[in-house]
């Protein structure tokens, strides 16, 4: 049934009469009348956007308003054909104005396109091809954007609805606005009669294809922290989908006669409808941010629109996190929804059946199959096969999921209800009964894939009932740019790329990992700190109180106080290896020495490197890579060797004599594969290095290093510079080796930055002749090798290092970048700090700049450590996102820095230089901001 349009926002007939007496006898001819009518239009579009903004009230009120905009613009469209029609009777007698899509459904944002439908005949008509044309121009012309103002007969729309599923969707909610409702009711008329004419599966399973597109675009994960409100899978589309759905195959009363049959409950609608409010509210505040349609909620604008709403900080989150987290728990009821109507389709047949977790998982399961004489098979999926049981043994909830796991089947939505009912069985007395333990424990060690399964218990709200520890990060955001998931999604994609390592299915990308795997004795206990290892996020040091929580859980869960301790200890510790790894020197014997007091033990070794390893990985695409990878292996290699015979029994020293050692029968390695080309140079060569390069470095790299000094000695020249692809380690080497001076160190990285190089690590040592032998690793701003592909870069970069290193006078480093100033870092406030350890090092005192991330900060930083009359051993750049961490190992005399003084104005310097890019920062944003309270105050 064709409907007409919603009742009026504006008072229409008012606008009618002001668009008459605006356009006079002179009518549209005339530009100064055109005008007048245009202008009052404009003027009642803004009035009807603050009244719909006015219908806002903290987090509600989207639906609402989204609906009174859509009315708006009706009054508006009505009124603009009524004047037109009056200008061109004939023309607009054959012609229908429809709304259609979103706005047809009487839905509407701020910043949306207007979708409509200009229906006219199927002959040729000159006269309502000119009135729709003018249609067009004065929408334009009043500032309404129009996405695909189509002008078509009903044939026309027909043979295009055929071959597009798009195009037949847009027309599920078609609505006449205003002209011919012959046309219109003809449309649709035949429409419903080809809907009735066939099965209905191939629009289904289309859109559903559709929809798997878009999410593939806007990110799988309904826990991406930048969604798309309005295409991110569990956002607003969804929704639509929900509704597109049901109309096309059950008419306009789909939802009734879902919940009549028992399929929907009251409380399912409420959920639909409290999702689409809250998504609605957003997006309205989105596009009043923007100025237009933009559905991206970045992070710039999330501390803005969670204060619009009325968020507040918490004890253990902010107001934007706070808000993130209703965002995500919505995005869990929509898919929650989707997964109700998905189940319904295929019990009516009207697609196929997905296999849901049997995508994945071996086994098949059929309909009437009884798993156990607990379960049975609907529809493909698994059930209880009589829900009323749970109460009587709880322990079955939790069965349910190991059945699913076992069989490879996805769950029947009626079960997920019933689990869902029965939430409140999950108690202290289930939480610690053994038999409850033991199935979780199935699931979670016996499962092909178990964060499929986890994610499932999840969604359904079991997971976190049980263990009340994981409960606390479902939906829980971290605001920064490093993360780029919520804290339960990010375990549960550590947890699946564990078992895939432990499925040998990563050989090339984590070769030593997937080695030492199936050595692990304490394989429980591992997938357990991967399951609870964040579960102290946002409750002061993460480590400590992630232990603390570690320790309840596995109590409750029956382990033993030593598989206790041990979990507790690889989650207070999951941290230590990755930052060891990636900002300590690992050719300083006290590195490896620290390291391996810390670990203790082979066996505890090998379980942090795993977690280290997925805990990184999982973090979002781009943050592992080849050079993490390979300083993970360089760590555990070296620690390997001082643990060799099952701990260090003889304590430092001993260790100490074991990594002397290991550089000794290095240097002896090297000065015999040079023997033969030039003995003398690899004798002086052998000497000339301290222990720390020998034990940096590869015997590969040591021979390289060797041959590239070699030949510069042989040539007398006083400095030479070398470049290379390094793709074990996803780096470019590039070799300096040149008289010692100040500022040699600075120079270089200066040049390094300006051709955009990002040095990831830089290892500088200082020959007993006088010489530097300087080793850095640069990367491009996409975390690959430097010039990986581009010979020319390589050339350039060459170049310009060469320049350096023989004294040219380098440019000062770059100061703050305005076009590098990308408005979602401005949301964040980073502290600059500076922090001295001369217990880190053997010989150095370790200096660590935390500050902004910003292309030439290492330079600047570099600078200032030499006007300082510091010189450098070595250097290691770690970046979380916006925020980047420089570690510098330096010396003042040969020394440590240990006078007070000097360490006062060396952090006074670095701080001015970390100040100076947060000021710029500051003043950035607080611009911004002003511009956007005057752009709201204007609106």
């Amino acid at each position: 049934m064709l409907v007409s349009a919603l009742p009026a926002a504006l008072d229409g007939l008012k606008l009618r009469a002001e668009l008459a007496a605006a356009l006079g006898s002179d009518g549209w001819s005339s530009p100064p009348a055109r005008n007048a009518a245009l202008a009052r239009l404009r003027a009642a579009l803004e009035t009807g956007r603050t009244q719909a903004f006015a219908r806002l009230d903290g987090a509600g009120g989207g639906l609402e308003a989204a609906r009174f905009l859509s009315s708006v613009t009706n009054s508006v469209l009505i009124a603009l054909f009524a004047a037109l029609e009056a200008e061109d009777e004939a023309g607009a007698a054959d012609v229908s104005l429809c709304a259609v899509g979103g706005y047809g459904a009487g839905e509407l944002a701020p910043g949306s396109d207007i979708d409509i439908l200009f229906l006219k005949p199927d002959r040729a008509c000159p006269e309502a091809d000119r009135f729709i044309e003018m249609a067009i121009l004065a929408l334009w012309d009043i500032g309404l954007t129009v996405g695909g103002a189509a002008a078509r007969s009903v044939a026309e729309t027909l043979d295009l609805a055929r071959e597009d599923v798009s195009e037949r969707t847009t027309l599920l909610s078609i609505r006449l606005i205003a002209g011919n409702r012959d046309l219109a009711e003809d449309l649709v008329r035949q429409l419903k009669a080809e809907a009735d004419a066939s099965t209905g599966a191939e629009f289904v399973e289309a859109k559903l294809i559709e929809r798997d597109r878009r999410i593939a675009r806007a990110g799988r994960s309904r826990y991406t922290v930048e969604p798309n409100i309005k295409d991110s899978k569990g956002g607003l589309r969804d929704l639509q989908l929900l509704r597109w759905l049901a109309q096309f195959l059950y008419g306009a009363d789909a939802f009734e006669r879902w919940v009549a049959s028992g399929l929907l409950t009251v409380s399912d609608v409420e959920k639909y409808l409290k999702a689409a409010d809250f998504l609605w509210t957003v997006r309205f505040h989105l596009h009043d941010l923007t100025g237009g349609k933009d559905d991206r909620l970045t992070f710039d604008l999330q501390p803005e629109i969670a204060e619009r709403l009325k968020f507040e900080d918490g004890e253990t989150e902010s107001a934007v996190e706070r808000f993130m987290r209703r965002y995500f728990l919505t995005a869990m009821d929509v898919g929650a929804l989707t997964r109700l109507v998905s189940a319904k389709l295929e019990a009516d047949a009207w697609k196929s059946r997905p296999r849901g977790l049997a995508r994945f998982l071996p086994g098949t399961a059929l309909d009437g199959e009884e798993t156990d004489p607990v379960f049975t098979v609907r529809d493909g999926r698994i059930d209880f096969a009589d829900a009323k049981e749970i109460e009587a043994h709880p322990v079955n909830l939790m069965r349910l999921f190991q059945a699913a796991a076992q069989r490879g089947a996805d769950l029947h939505p009626n079960a997920i209800a019933a689990v869902g009912r029965s939430l409140r069985l999950v108690d202290d007395t289930f939480r610690s009964d053994p038999a409850v333990a033991r199935t979780f424990f199935s699931i979670l060690l016996d499962s092909a894939q178990p964060h499929l399964v986890l994610r499932l218990m999840t969604e359904a709200g079991l997971l976190g009932r049980y263990l009340p520890e994981f409960g606390a990060i479902v939906a829980r955001t971290q605001f920064n740019m490093y993360h780029r998931y919520t804290v339960d999604e990010h375990t549960l994609h550590a947890l699946g790329l564990m078992r895939e390592i432990e499925q040998g299915k990563h050989p090339a990308d984590h070769p030593l990992a997937t080695k030492i795997i199936g050595q692990i004795k304490h394989r429980r206990a591992l997938h357990l700190a991967i399951l609870l290892h964040d579960t102290g996020k946002g409750q002061g040091d993460q480590c400590i109180e992630g232990a603390a929580r570690a320790r309840e859980a596995c109590e409750r869960l029956g382990l033993p106080d030593e598989e206790t301790e041990l979990v507790a200890w690889l989650i207070a510790s999951h941290l230590i290896m990755s930052d060891t790894a990636q900002r300590r020197d690992l050719g300083d014997p006290k590195t490896v020495i620290d390291f391996a007091r810390t670990v203790g033990t082979l066996e505890r070794m090998r379980l942090l490197l795993i977690l280290t390893i997925v805990d990184i990985k999982a973090v979002g695409e781009g943050v592992w890579n080849g050079w993490k990878a390979q300083l993970l292996r360089d760590l555990y290699g070296a620690t390997a060797a001082v643990l060799a015979d099952g701990g260090a029994p003889d304590g430092e020293a001993g260790a100490q004599v074991r990594l002397a050692e290991k550089a000794q029968k290095a240097r002896e390695a090297l000065r015999n594969r040079q023997a033969r080309l030039d003995p003398g140079f690899a004798a002086a060569w052998a000497e000339d290095l301290d222990d720390s390069y020998w034990l940096a470095f590869r015997s590969e790299d040591r021979l390289r290093h060797a041959a590239f000094a070699r030949a510069v000695h042989a040539s007398a020249r006083k400095s030479a510079a070398a470049v290379r692809i390094d793709r074990r380690r996803a780096a470019t080497e590039v070799m300096v080796y040149a008289p010692d001076r100040d500022r040699l160190f600075a120079d270089i990285v200066t040049a390094l930055a300006d051709l955009g190089a990002n040095v990831v690590g830089a290892h500088v040592a200082t020959t007993r002749s006088g010489k530097a032998f300087d080793v850095f690793f640069v990367q491009d701003a996409g975390g690959k090798p430097f010039g990986l592909g581009r010979p020319r870069a390589r050339d350039a970069l060459l170049e310009r290092v060469r320049r350096a290193a023989a004294g040219e006078k380098a440019r000062p480093p770059a100061g703050p970048r305005e076009a590098l100033m990308r408005r979602r870092s401005m949301a964040f406030d980073v502290k600059p700090s500076v922090i001295f350890d001369d217990d880190a090092a053997q010989n150095a005192t370790v200096i660590e700049a935390t500050g902004r991330d910003r292309p030439g900060l290492l330079a600047a930083l570099a600078h200032a450590l030499a006007e300082s009359g510091l010189s450098l051993q070595a250097a290691q750049i770690d970046g979380y996102g916006e925020r980047a961490v420089d570690v510098f190992y330096v010396l003042k005399n040969a020394g440590k820095l240990s006078d007070l003084s000097d360490r006062e104005a060396v952090s006074a310097r670095l701080m001015a230089v970390l100040a100076e890019e947060e000021d710029a920062w500051a003043e950035k944003a607080r611009s911004r901001g002003l511009a956007r309270a005057e752009a709201s105050a204007g609106r």
